[in-house]
Protein backbone atom coordinates (compact mmCIF):
# COMPACT_ATOMS: atom_id res chain seq x y z
CA UNK A 1 0.00 0.00 0.00
CA UNK A 2 1.35 3.44 -0.95
CA UNK A 3 1.72 6.17 1.65
CA UNK A 4 -1.20 8.10 0.12
CA UNK A 5 -3.42 4.99 0.19
CA UNK A 6 -2.42 4.38 3.81
CA UNK A 7 -3.37 7.97 4.68
CA UNK A 8 -6.78 7.54 2.99
CA UNK A 9 -7.37 4.28 4.84
CA UNK A 10 -6.50 5.96 8.15
CA UNK A 11 -9.01 8.72 7.41
CA UNK A 12 -11.63 6.00 6.81
CA UNK A 13 -10.74 4.26 10.09
CA UNK A 14 -10.92 7.57 11.95
CA UNK A 15 -14.45 8.04 10.62
CA UNK A 16 -15.42 4.47 11.56
CA UNK A 17 -14.07 5.10 15.06
CA UNK A 18 -16.29 8.18 15.36
CA UNK A 19 -19.36 5.94 15.17
CA UNK A 20 -17.99 3.54 17.83
CA UNK A 21 -20.00 0.65 16.38
CA UNK A 22 -17.44 -2.18 16.25
CA UNK A 23 -18.12 -5.13 18.57
CA UNK A 24 -21.40 -3.68 19.83
CA UNK A 25 -24.47 -5.88 20.48
CA UNK A 26 -27.04 -6.68 17.80
CA UNK A 27 -29.67 -3.98 17.36
CA UNK A 28 -33.12 -4.31 15.83
CA UNK A 29 -32.86 -1.40 13.31
CA UNK A 30 -29.96 -3.15 11.57
CA UNK A 31 -31.45 -6.66 11.86
CA UNK A 32 -34.68 -5.37 10.33
CA UNK A 33 -32.77 -4.19 7.26
CA UNK A 34 -30.94 -7.48 6.70
CA UNK A 35 -34.20 -9.40 7.08
CA UNK A 36 -35.78 -7.14 4.47
CA UNK A 37 -32.87 -7.72 2.09
CA UNK A 38 -33.38 -11.48 2.33
CA UNK A 39 -37.13 -11.23 1.81
CA UNK A 40 -37.19 -8.65 -0.96
CA UNK A 41 -34.28 -10.05 -2.99
CA UNK A 42 -35.04 -13.67 -1.98
CA UNK A 43 -31.39 -14.32 -1.06
CA UNK A 44 -30.11 -16.73 1.59
CA UNK A 45 -27.79 -14.29 3.37
CA UNK A 46 -27.46 -10.59 4.17
CA UNK A 47 -25.09 -8.54 6.31
CA UNK A 48 -24.40 -5.06 7.59
CA UNK A 49 -20.60 -5.12 7.57
CA UNK A 50 -17.90 -2.83 8.94
CA UNK A 51 -14.19 -3.18 8.18
CA UNK A 52 -11.37 -2.26 10.53
CA UNK A 53 -7.66 -2.90 10.00
CA UNK A 54 -7.72 -6.69 9.95
CA UNK A 55 -11.28 -8.02 9.57
CA UNK A 56 -14.80 -7.58 8.35
CA UNK A 57 -17.23 -7.59 11.27
CA UNK A 58 -20.97 -8.11 10.90
CA UNK A 59 -23.13 -5.75 12.92
CA UNK A 60 -26.11 -7.71 11.59
CA UNK A 61 -26.19 -11.00 9.72
CA UNK A 62 -28.82 -13.35 8.35
CA UNK A 63 -27.91 -16.86 7.20
CA UNK A 64 -24.29 -16.73 8.41
CA UNK A 65 -22.80 -18.35 11.51
CA UNK A 66 -19.55 -16.40 11.92
CA UNK A 67 -19.68 -12.82 13.19
CA UNK A 68 -16.42 -11.84 11.49
CA UNK A 69 -13.83 -13.00 8.93
CA UNK A 70 -10.33 -12.00 7.97
CA UNK A 71 -10.38 -8.83 5.87
CA UNK A 72 -8.05 -10.40 3.28
CA UNK A 73 -10.90 -12.63 2.03
CA UNK A 74 -13.67 -10.03 2.32
CA UNK A 75 -15.63 -9.16 -0.82
CA UNK A 76 -16.58 -6.01 1.09
CA UNK A 77 -12.94 -4.88 1.02
CA UNK A 78 -13.46 -4.33 -2.71
CA UNK A 79 -16.80 -2.59 -2.18
CA UNK A 80 -15.50 0.08 0.21
CA UNK A 81 -12.85 1.09 -2.35
CA UNK A 82 -15.50 2.38 -4.77
CA UNK A 83 -18.56 4.60 -4.57
CA UNK A 84 -20.91 2.46 -6.65
CA UNK A 85 -22.41 -0.96 -5.86
CA UNK A 86 -20.30 -4.07 -6.41
CA UNK A 87 -22.35 -6.79 -8.09
CA UNK A 88 -20.88 -10.27 -8.68
CA UNK A 89 -23.50 -12.41 -10.46
CA UNK A 90 -21.36 -15.59 -10.34
CA UNK A 91 -18.15 -15.87 -8.34
CA UNK A 92 -17.09 -18.88 -10.42
CA UNK A 93 -16.68 -16.63 -13.46
CA UNK A 94 -14.94 -13.74 -11.66
CA UNK A 95 -11.15 -14.05 -11.46
CA UNK A 96 -11.04 -11.90 -8.31
CA UNK A 97 -13.12 -14.35 -6.29
CA UNK A 98 -13.08 -17.79 -7.89
CA UNK A 99 -10.38 -19.04 -5.47
CA UNK A 100 -11.64 -17.09 -2.44
CA UNK A 101 -12.01 -19.28 0.69
CA UNK A 102 -15.58 -17.99 1.12
CA UNK A 103 -16.31 -19.38 -2.35
CA UNK A 104 -14.39 -22.66 -2.20
CA UNK A 105 -15.54 -23.30 1.40
CA UNK A 106 -18.45 -22.29 3.64
CA UNK A 107 -20.66 -20.41 2.96
CA UNK A 108 -19.82 -21.27 -0.71
CA UNK A 109 -20.73 -17.84 -2.09
CA UNK A 110 -21.82 -17.71 -5.73
CA UNK A 111 -23.61 -14.33 -5.70
CA UNK A 112 -22.63 -11.06 -4.01
CA UNK A 113 -24.15 -7.59 -4.09
CA UNK A 114 -22.60 -4.90 -1.88
CA UNK A 115 -23.59 -1.27 -1.37
CA UNK A 116 -21.04 1.04 0.30
CA UNK A 117 -22.18 2.60 3.57
CA UNK A 118 -21.05 6.17 3.07
CA UNK A 119 -20.83 8.38 6.15
CA UNK A 120 -21.95 11.99 6.36
CA UNK A 121 -18.29 12.98 5.93
CA UNK A 122 -17.91 11.00 2.71
CA UNK A 123 -16.07 7.90 3.97
CA UNK A 124 -17.05 4.32 3.10
CA UNK A 125 -17.04 2.72 6.53
CA UNK A 126 -18.88 -0.48 5.66
CA UNK A 127 -21.34 -2.22 3.38
CA UNK A 128 -24.86 -3.58 3.11
CA UNK A 129 -24.66 -6.97 1.38
CA UNK A 130 -26.93 -9.52 -0.26
CA UNK A 131 -25.38 -12.97 -0.72
CA UNK A 132 -26.40 -16.37 -2.02
CA UNK A 133 -24.96 -19.84 -2.61
CA UNK A 134 -26.52 -19.79 -6.11
CA UNK A 135 -25.55 -17.46 -8.98
CA UNK A 136 -28.07 -14.68 -9.62
CA UNK A 137 -28.72 -11.72 -11.85
CA UNK A 138 -30.38 -8.64 -10.36
CA UNK A 139 -31.75 -5.62 -12.16
CA UNK A 140 -31.55 -1.89 -11.64
CA UNK A 141 -34.74 -1.82 -9.53
CA UNK A 142 -33.32 -4.34 -7.06
CA UNK A 143 -30.01 -2.48 -6.86
CA UNK A 144 -31.98 0.72 -6.16
CA UNK A 145 -33.84 -1.04 -3.34
CA UNK A 146 -30.52 -2.16 -1.83
CA UNK A 147 -29.19 1.40 -2.11
CA UNK A 148 -32.27 2.78 -0.34
CA UNK A 149 -31.87 0.21 2.44
CA UNK A 150 -28.20 1.18 2.74
CA UNK A 151 -29.43 4.72 3.35
CA UNK A 152 -31.67 3.38 6.13
CA UNK A 153 -28.57 1.82 7.71
CA UNK A 154 -26.58 5.06 7.60
CA UNK A 155 -29.56 6.93 9.09
CA UNK A 156 -29.70 4.35 11.91
CA UNK A 157 -25.99 4.85 12.50
CA UNK A 158 -26.48 8.60 12.79
CA UNK A 159 -29.33 8.14 15.29
CA UNK A 160 -27.20 5.66 17.20
CA UNK A 161 -24.57 8.34 17.77
CA UNK A 162 -27.23 10.48 19.47
CA UNK A 163 -28.56 7.65 21.67
CA UNK A 164 -27.38 7.62 25.29
CA UNK A 165 -28.98 4.39 26.55
CA UNK A 166 -28.93 0.80 25.37
CA UNK A 167 -32.37 -0.08 24.02
CA UNK A 168 -32.54 -3.55 25.59
CA UNK A 169 -31.17 -3.02 29.09
CA UNK A 170 -31.46 0.69 29.82
CA UNK A 171 -27.75 0.88 30.67
CA UNK A 172 -25.69 3.69 29.16
CA UNK A 173 -24.68 3.03 25.57
CA UNK A 174 -20.99 2.39 25.03
CA UNK A 175 -20.49 5.79 23.44
CA UNK A 176 -22.36 7.60 26.22
CA UNK A 177 -20.43 5.66 28.89
CA UNK A 178 -17.13 6.69 27.32
CA UNK A 179 -18.14 10.34 27.06
CA UNK A 180 -19.61 10.60 30.56
CA UNK A 181 -16.84 8.46 32.03
CA UNK A 182 -14.07 10.56 30.52
CA UNK A 183 -15.62 13.73 31.93
CA UNK A 184 -16.11 12.17 35.36
CA UNK A 185 -12.56 10.79 35.44
CA UNK A 186 -11.04 14.14 34.45
CA UNK A 187 -13.06 15.95 37.12
CA UNK A 188 -12.18 13.56 39.94
CA UNK A 189 -8.50 13.47 39.01
CA UNK A 190 -8.40 17.25 38.93
CA UNK A 191 -9.60 17.27 42.54
CA UNK A 192 -7.38 14.37 43.60
CA UNK A 193 -10.18 11.85 44.23
CA UNK A 194 -9.98 8.12 43.62
CA UNK A 195 -12.07 6.54 40.86
CA UNK A 196 -12.55 2.81 40.41
CA UNK A 197 -13.70 0.84 37.41
CA UNK A 198 -15.47 -2.51 37.29
CA UNK A 199 -15.41 -4.68 34.15
CA UNK A 200 -18.18 -7.30 34.27
CA UNK A 201 -18.88 -10.20 31.92
CA UNK A 202 -21.70 -12.74 32.21
CA UNK A 203 -20.28 -16.28 32.27
CA UNK A 204 -21.11 -18.74 29.46
CA UNK A 205 -23.70 -16.35 28.04
CA UNK A 206 -23.51 -17.85 24.56
CA UNK A 207 -24.65 -21.15 26.05
CA UNK A 208 -27.84 -19.46 27.29
CA UNK A 209 -28.64 -18.13 23.82
CA UNK A 210 -27.83 -21.46 22.18
CA UNK A 211 -29.76 -23.65 24.65
CA UNK A 212 -32.68 -21.41 25.64
CA UNK A 213 -33.05 -18.92 22.78
CA UNK A 214 -32.31 -15.24 22.33
CA UNK A 215 -35.47 -14.14 24.14
CA UNK A 216 -34.17 -15.88 27.28
CA UNK A 217 -30.76 -14.31 26.73
CA UNK A 218 -32.32 -10.85 26.46
CA UNK A 219 -34.23 -11.47 29.70
CA UNK A 220 -31.00 -12.46 31.45
CA UNK A 221 -29.25 -9.32 30.21
CA UNK A 222 -32.09 -7.02 31.25
CA UNK A 223 -32.47 -8.75 34.62
CA UNK A 224 -28.74 -8.59 35.35
CA UNK A 225 -28.63 -4.87 34.57
CA UNK A 226 -31.66 -4.21 36.77
CA UNK A 227 -30.02 -6.16 39.60
CA UNK A 228 -26.77 -4.22 39.29
CA UNK A 229 -28.45 -0.84 39.06
CA UNK A 230 -30.42 -1.57 42.23
CA UNK A 231 -27.10 -2.10 44.05
CA UNK A 232 -25.31 0.99 42.74
CA UNK A 233 -25.43 4.66 43.69
CA UNK A 234 -27.10 7.20 41.42
CA UNK A 235 -23.69 8.83 40.88
CA UNK A 236 -22.16 5.59 39.53
CA UNK A 237 -22.01 5.13 35.75
CA UNK A 238 -23.17 1.77 34.37
CA UNK A 239 -22.68 1.02 30.66
CA UNK A 240 -23.11 -1.85 28.22
CA UNK A 241 -19.90 -2.14 26.21
CA UNK A 242 -20.60 -5.36 24.30
CA UNK A 243 -23.04 -8.25 24.07
CA UNK A 244 -22.69 -9.46 27.67
CA UNK A 245 -19.92 -7.05 28.68
CA UNK A 246 -20.58 -4.18 31.07
CA UNK A 247 -18.57 -1.57 32.93
CA UNK A 248 -19.16 0.51 36.03
CA UNK A 249 -17.35 3.70 36.99
CA UNK A 250 -17.35 4.43 40.73
CA UNK A 251 -16.38 8.01 41.65
CA UNK A 252 -14.82 8.71 45.06
CA UNK A 253 -14.13 4.99 45.53
CA UNK A 254 -10.81 3.37 46.42
CA UNK A 255 -9.86 -0.18 45.52
CA UNK A 256 -10.97 -1.77 48.79
CA UNK A 257 -14.39 -0.14 48.54
CA UNK A 258 -14.66 -1.05 44.85
CA UNK A 259 -14.00 -4.72 45.59
CA UNK A 260 -16.86 -4.70 48.07
CA UNK A 261 -19.15 -3.20 45.41
CA UNK A 262 -17.98 -5.78 42.88
CA UNK A 263 -18.74 -8.62 45.30
CA UNK A 264 -22.24 -7.22 45.84
CA UNK A 265 -22.81 -7.17 42.09
CA UNK A 266 -21.42 -10.69 41.64
CA UNK A 267 -23.57 -12.05 44.48
CA UNK A 268 -26.66 -10.21 43.25
CA UNK A 269 -26.32 -11.59 39.73
CA UNK A 270 -25.71 -15.14 41.00
CA UNK A 271 -28.80 -14.93 43.24
CA UNK A 272 -31.25 -13.71 40.58
CA UNK A 273 -33.63 -16.14 38.89
CA UNK A 274 -34.83 -15.23 35.41
CA UNK A 275 -37.99 -16.78 34.01
CA UNK A 276 -37.77 -18.42 30.57
CA UNK A 277 -40.17 -20.46 28.45
CA UNK A 278 -38.40 -23.69 29.37
CA UNK A 279 -37.94 -22.91 33.07
CA UNK A 280 -36.04 -20.60 35.42
CA UNK A 281 -32.47 -19.56 34.58
CA UNK A 282 -29.54 -18.50 36.72
CA UNK A 283 -26.26 -16.93 35.62
CA UNK A 284 -22.94 -15.89 37.17
CA UNK A 285 -20.50 -13.10 36.36
CA UNK A 286 -16.74 -12.63 36.31
CA UNK A 287 -15.52 -9.21 37.42
CA UNK A 288 -12.29 -7.22 37.23
CA UNK A 289 -11.61 -4.13 39.35
CA UNK A 290 -9.12 -1.31 38.77
CA UNK A 291 -8.54 1.96 40.61
CA UNK A 292 -7.15 5.18 39.15
CA UNK A 293 -3.64 6.31 39.85
CA UNK A 294 -0.71 7.72 37.97
CA UNK A 295 -0.82 4.76 35.59
CA UNK A 296 -4.47 5.41 34.72
CA UNK A 297 -4.40 8.76 32.99
CA UNK A 298 -7.53 8.16 30.93
CA UNK A 299 -10.66 6.04 30.83
CA UNK A 300 -9.35 3.57 28.26
CA UNK A 301 -6.30 2.74 30.35
CA UNK A 302 -8.47 2.25 33.43
CA UNK A 303 -10.88 0.06 31.44
CA UNK A 304 -7.92 -1.91 30.10
CA UNK A 305 -6.64 -2.59 33.60
CA UNK A 306 -10.07 -3.73 34.78
CA UNK A 307 -10.47 -5.87 31.67
CA UNK A 308 -7.12 -7.60 32.26
CA UNK A 309 -8.26 -8.42 35.81
CA UNK A 310 -11.53 -9.73 34.36
CA UNK A 311 -9.63 -12.15 32.11
CA UNK A 312 -7.79 -13.40 35.17
CA UNK A 313 -11.13 -13.97 36.93
CA UNK A 314 -12.31 -16.06 33.99
CA UNK A 315 -9.04 -17.99 33.82
CA UNK A 316 -9.23 -18.79 37.55
CA UNK A 317 -12.69 -20.37 37.32
CA UNK A 318 -15.27 -17.57 36.73
CA UNK A 319 -17.91 -16.30 39.18
CA UNK A 320 -15.33 -14.28 41.08
CA UNK A 321 -13.84 -10.80 41.44
CA UNK A 322 -10.17 -10.03 40.78
CA UNK A 323 -8.47 -6.69 41.46
CA UNK A 324 -5.82 -5.29 39.13
CA UNK A 325 -2.43 -4.66 40.76
CA UNK A 326 -2.05 -1.22 42.27
CA UNK A 327 -0.61 1.11 39.60
CA UNK A 328 3.09 1.86 39.85
CA UNK A 329 4.54 5.31 40.19
CA UNK A 330 5.13 5.77 36.47
CA UNK A 331 2.74 5.08 33.66
CA UNK A 332 3.04 1.69 32.00
CA UNK A 333 -0.42 1.63 30.50
CA UNK A 334 -1.20 1.00 26.86
CA UNK A 335 -2.15 4.57 26.15
CA UNK A 336 -4.85 6.36 24.23
CA UNK A 337 -7.63 4.69 22.30
CA UNK A 338 -6.99 4.58 18.55
CA UNK A 339 -8.16 2.64 15.49
CA UNK A 340 -5.23 2.03 13.14
CA UNK A 341 -4.35 -0.61 10.57
CA UNK A 342 -1.14 -2.42 11.45
CA UNK A 343 0.99 -5.40 10.50
CA UNK A 344 2.71 -7.97 12.69
CA UNK A 345 5.93 -8.78 10.81
CA UNK A 346 8.18 -11.72 11.68
CA UNK A 347 10.22 -14.59 10.21
CA UNK A 348 12.78 -12.15 8.84
CA UNK A 349 10.09 -10.08 7.16
CA UNK A 350 8.75 -13.06 5.20
CA UNK A 351 5.57 -13.44 7.30
CA UNK A 352 2.96 -10.84 8.19
CA UNK A 353 -0.37 -10.83 10.01
CA UNK A 354 -2.80 -7.92 9.66
CA UNK A 355 -3.96 -6.39 12.93
CA UNK A 356 -5.89 -3.42 14.25
CA UNK A 357 -4.13 -1.21 16.79
CA UNK A 358 -6.72 -0.38 19.47
CA UNK A 359 -4.54 1.45 22.05
CA UNK A 360 -1.14 3.04 21.67
CA UNK A 361 1.45 4.69 23.92
CA UNK A 362 5.21 5.26 23.93
CA UNK A 363 5.62 2.05 25.92
CA UNK A 364 3.31 -0.39 24.15
CA UNK A 365 0.07 -1.14 22.36
CA UNK A 366 -3.04 -3.26 22.34
CA UNK A 367 -3.65 -5.16 19.10
CA UNK A 368 -6.68 -7.01 17.78
CA UNK A 369 -6.22 -10.04 15.51
CA UNK A 370 -8.43 -12.79 14.14
CA UNK A 371 -6.36 -15.40 16.00
CA UNK A 372 -3.40 -15.15 18.38
CA UNK A 373 -2.28 -18.69 17.61
CA UNK A 374 0.41 -17.89 15.02
CA UNK A 375 1.68 -14.67 16.62
CA UNK A 376 5.28 -15.13 17.90
CA UNK A 377 6.57 -13.82 21.21
CA UNK A 378 8.66 -11.14 19.47
CA UNK A 379 7.86 -9.35 16.22
CA UNK A 380 7.96 -5.99 14.47
CA UNK A 381 4.81 -3.86 14.58
CA UNK A 382 4.34 -1.59 11.56
CA UNK A 383 1.75 1.19 11.23
CA UNK A 384 2.16 2.52 7.70
CA UNK A 385 -0.14 5.53 8.08
CA UNK A 386 2.10 6.80 10.91
CA UNK A 387 5.37 5.73 9.22
CA UNK A 388 6.01 3.77 12.40
CA UNK A 389 7.70 0.42 13.08
CA UNK A 390 9.28 -1.05 16.19
CA UNK A 391 10.15 -4.38 17.75
CA UNK A 392 7.63 -5.72 20.26
CA UNK A 393 7.40 -8.37 22.92
CA UNK A 394 4.07 -9.98 23.82
CA UNK A 395 2.97 -9.15 27.37
CA UNK A 396 -0.49 -10.77 27.25
CA UNK A 397 -2.58 -12.80 24.86
CA UNK A 398 -6.34 -13.09 25.23
CA UNK A 399 -9.24 -13.93 22.93
CA UNK A 400 -8.35 -12.06 19.74
CA UNK A 401 -6.23 -9.49 21.60
CA UNK A 402 -2.52 -8.98 22.27
CA UNK A 403 -0.85 -6.51 24.62
CA UNK A 404 2.73 -5.74 23.60
CA UNK A 405 5.65 -3.86 25.10
CA UNK A 406 7.96 -1.99 22.75
CA UNK A 407 11.51 -3.36 22.90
Amino acid sequence: MSDSAAALEQARLDELDRYDVLDTPTEEPFDRVTRLVCRILKVQMSTVTFLDGHRQWFKSRQGLVECETDRSVAFCDYTIRQNEPLIVPDTHTDSRFIDNPLVTGPPHLRFYAGIPLRSSRGQNIGTLCALDAQPRVIGADQIAILSDLAGVVTDALALRVLATTDGLTGALSRRAFREEGSRLLALTQRHGHKVSCIALDLDHFKRINDCHGHAAGDAVLAGSVATCQSLLRKTDLFGRLGGEEFAVLLPHTNQQEAIKVAEKLRSGIASQVVGADDGPLTVTASIGVATSGSAAADLDTLLGMADAALYRAKAEGRNRCIAAPAPAGSSHGLGRRVLKAGQIIFNGGRSAIHCTVKRLSEQGANLAVISTEDVPQRFKLAIQADNFSTMCEVARKASGEIDVRFA
